[in-house]
């Protein structure tokens, strides 16, 4: 995600938002290319501990944006690099990060890094996962900056400040595990965590978009739905059933639970057939109407399962 920002300032470019005021009084302070390079790196770690101690947010500027950690390995020292990047929702398993280095003349560094070794590792506060890095390249490259300039037009900004074709990389889940949890109560209670912050950014992309519905936002809401539609099926086929064989007096909550999967989906059905249509009105009452009956359900689901999965 493009944040708006002071562009120009280089510790923006690490992540497409703007440094704190003391970030941006320290960069200025510094005399020398080295000390600059320092407050900046520092900076960034601040970034990364922060969504590593909070399960992938971080507040301030970067509270509504989409953020995960990519590590690389760098082209040179062969060392493990991690930075901070805004993403986009493309498929359940694939997720676009755009190269801008906010317009400058080279390519930031985790992109070369990628270049060299398109094996990555992705960060989303709820899970760790190996990712493969493609490029994409002429047409479905200058298609998808479109799409992304259409949701935030900082990315044409950057493009026209620079003579080099800013890339766009698809990174795609290859080999994953479990959440970064200590217990099964505590994975279920992230994982809803994660849809009920994406539930919200959707809510307010579709609030914000206008009397249309950009190419972008149609994909945001198809992703969700996919996502939720593999959750409730995981949860179904593997959750519920091994709950009930260790706890046969859930048989109740496991059928209203059940009832609920059924009506979301249904929610869900209706929701991916609006994303077609070309106004919000009726999407946003979709959307709020899903959050409504998906908020119920897992406020129930974890008061009834957490305490018997912790």
């Amino acid at each position: 995600m493009f944040l708006p920002c002071c562009r120009e300032h280089p510790a923006c470019r690490a992540v497409g938002g703007f440094p704190s005021r003391t970030s941006l009084r320290a960069f200025r302070r510094a005399r020398n290319p080295s000390r600059k390079k320092s407050v900046l790196n520092n900076f960034t770690q601040q970034i990364i501990e922060e969504f590593r101690a909070n399960a992938g947010q971080v507040g301030g500027p970067f509270d509504e944006a989409r953020l995960l950690l990519l590590t690389t390995t760098g082209a040179r020292s062969g060392k493990p690099h991690t930075t901070v990047l805004g993403y986009y929702p493309d498929t359940a398993d694939r997720v676009l990060v755009v190269g801008s280095a906010g317009g400058g003349p080279k390519h930031p560094d985790w992109y070369r890094n990628l270049l060299a070794n398109p094996r990555a590792t992705v960060e989303t506060g709820v899970f760790t996962y190996e990712a493969e890095a493609l490029v994409l390249r002429d047409a479905e490259r200058d298609e998808t900056f479109a799409r992304l300039a259409e949701t935030d037009t900082g990315w044409a900004e950057y493009q026209s400040k620079t003579t080099r074709i800013i890339p766009v990389v698809a990174l795609t889940q290859v080999a994953g595990g479990p959440p970064n949890a200590g217990s099964f109560g505590e994975a279920l209670r992230l994982i809803h965590g994660a849809f009920r912050r994406e539930l919200a950014l959707v809510r307010r992309e579709v609030a914000s978009s206008g009397p249309g519905i950009g190419a972008q936002l149609r994909i945001n809401c198809l992703t969700l739905c996919q996502c939720l539609h593999i959750h409730h099926t995981f949860e179904s086929g593997g959750l519920f059933p091994s709950m009930l064989e260790r706890h046969p007096e859930l048989a109740p909550t496991i059928t209203t639970l059940e009832a609920e999967h059924a009506k979301i989906a249904g929610l869900l059905e209706e929701l991916q057939a609006l994303v077609s249509t070309p106004s919000t009105t009726s999407l946003l009452a979709a959307v709020d109407e899903l959050i409504t009956e998906l908020t119920q359900h897992l406020d129930y689901e974890e008061e009834q399962l957490i305490p018997l999965l912790d």
